[in-house]
């Protein structure tokens, strides 16, 4: 052991074994490859830099991608899927053959169906239905590609949200924003290459699990700011500590973590040398890309942005200004879209029409930004929530004149717009009333398989291996669906 080490660690069982092992497996390997020089094998080397960028399995349009997550599931019956026989026979019992074989909590009874009580029409050069609950998107309709035949296998928000952006319904795997940036890297060195960005004040339903790296390297996280206050926490300069103090403890600190990483090979060790040294660049960077109030009057009002506020609306502008700068993965979350209708704020009447006026203006206005500044045609951007909700009225509300729908896997709509998917395009639909899918079902790791290909990856491939088995984002599961590339 280096002689500056032996000040500073304890010898353990657990380090002598883990020693020993380490040793006699350089040894063994050495004898395999003919290789005397034991030690130069079993002594790990600092890596370079893991978020430095990478090729793809093959060419493709996408760069970087802006995920845009409305935590708590949009009602899609009263925002994009028209249903006229749904509307005739509101109010009306479900028809017992669409109940058979499910079942629904806080129901009593037959519950009553539920059309529409939004007013619709089909926008756009190719008539894509949506309600006026999002007039916005109405002039942006050409760039979408609405999936209407999403299905999941969770009802829960936890467990469905971290089914979206991990593969599993369980923690403990990476997110969606990790496998991009361990594939891709970061087309910046000075910012992290995976910024998550949250509004209206609530953590999303999967915790910080939503946007954790699991077991890939902890440089691969999501780095979560914020629009108002330091954007980083923790990341500036102690009172008292200059740059140049900050770069000599920075520096002392390498040398004592490239030791330990050369004594004990641990992949963690590596991690920690990059991460001190992007958080040290990022103290000078960061505070720049997320200053909105360098952006004109104009594109403040475009957005509805409000420099030193935290909104939706200022996390959209700065999710510009972040793939503009060379963040490879931006996640938004903005909560507040569990449209139970157990209050008027939670209502699909006035509760929607208010959340709707937060995010369709803003998100309207970043697609015709990333247009404007010809980051459109290499950016994707997603748009969608964990589930879908049902085509009757929330048993809880029964009484009530708040009308509201409880959680539903089985169906409901997400679009993508911008690199490598059709503009303007409606895919899949479901049953007349809402219930099944009737056509081009799209399974969440389905969705997945596509994103990962829209960015140059064979989802199959990109893959980690841990505890002796080779994990990728879609499990065992996924198909790319190919109807939606352009």
């Amino acid at each position: 052991m280096h002689p500056k080490l032996k000040q500073l660690q304890i010898q353990t069982r657990r380090h002598f074994l883990q020693q020993s092992a380490a040793g006699l497996g350089g040894i063994a390997l050495a004898s395999l490859m003919g290789d005397t020089k034991a030690a130069d094998i079993s002594a790990a080397k600092p890596a370079a830099d893991p978020l430095t960028q990478r090729q793809p399995h093959f060419p493709a349009k996408a760069k970087r991608v802006i995920y845009l997550h409305m935590t708590g599931s949009p009602p899609n019956l009263d925002m994009f899927d028209y249903k006229p026989r749904l509307i005739q026979n509101s109010d009306q019992d479900c028809p017992d053959e669409f109940l058979a074989g499910r079942e629904f909590a806080f129901t009593s009874g037959t519950p009553k169906l539920m059309g529409s009580p939004r007013t619709w029409s089909q926008v756009g050069k190719h008539g894509t239905w949506m309600s006026d609950a999002v007039p916005h998107f109405h002039g942006i309709a050409d760039d979408l590609c609405m999936v209407h035949s999403m299905y999941t296998d969770q009802f829960n928000h936890a467990p469905a949200e971290l089914l979206v952006y991990t593969g599993s319904p369980r923690s403990g795997r990476p997110s969606m924003g990790s496998w991009v940036t361990y594939g891709l890297g970061s087309e910046n060195e000075n910012l992290p290459g995976f910024v998550v960005l949250i509004s209206s004040g609530v953590q999303p339903n999967g915790g910080k699990a939503s946007f954790g790296s699991g077991f890939l390297p902890s440089v691969y996280q999501g780095v979560q700011c914020r629009s108002k206050g330091d954007p980083v926490l923790y990341a500036s300069d102690p009172n008292g500590m200059d740059r140049s103090m900050r770069r000599k403890t920075l520096d002392a600190l390498q040398d004592l973590n490239e030791l330990q990483a050369a004594e004990m090979g641990h992949p963690e060790t590596l991690t920690r040398i990059s991460q001190y040294e992007l958080a040290f660049r990022m103290q000078t960077a960061v505070p720049e890309v997320m200053d909105i109030s360098q952006e004109s009057q104009k594109t403040l009002e475009a957005y509805g942005a409000k420099p030193g506020e935290s909104s939706l609306a200022n996390n959209c502008l700065l999710a510009r200004r972040l793939v503009e700068s060379g963040v490879r993965f931006v996640q938004l979350f903005d909560w507040g879209w569990d449209f139970h209708g157990t209050g008027a704020d939670t209502g699909i009447t006035d509760g929607l029409t208010k959340k709707c006026a937060t995010m369709d203006k803003p998100i309207a206005a970043l697609i015709n930004d990333l247009k404007q500044r010809g980051l459109f045609e290499d950016t994707l951007i997603v748009w969608g929530g964990e589930f879908g909700r049902t085509p009757f009225r929330e048993g809880r509300t029964a009484g009530s004149k708040v009308l509201g729908r409880d959680h539903y896997p089985d169906a409901f709509t997400m679009w993508m717009a911008g690199a490598g998917v059709k503009g303007g395009f409606d895919y899949g639909q479901s049953d007349e009333l809402g219930f099944s899918l009737a056509e081009n079902p799209v399974h969440i790791h389905d969705l997945q398989a596509t994103i990962l290909h829209l960015l140059g990856f064979d989802h199959e491939q990109l893959t980690y291996r841990f505890q002796g088995r080779d994990f990728r984002l879609t499990d065992v599961h996924g198909h790319v669906v190919h109807d939606l590339l352009a």
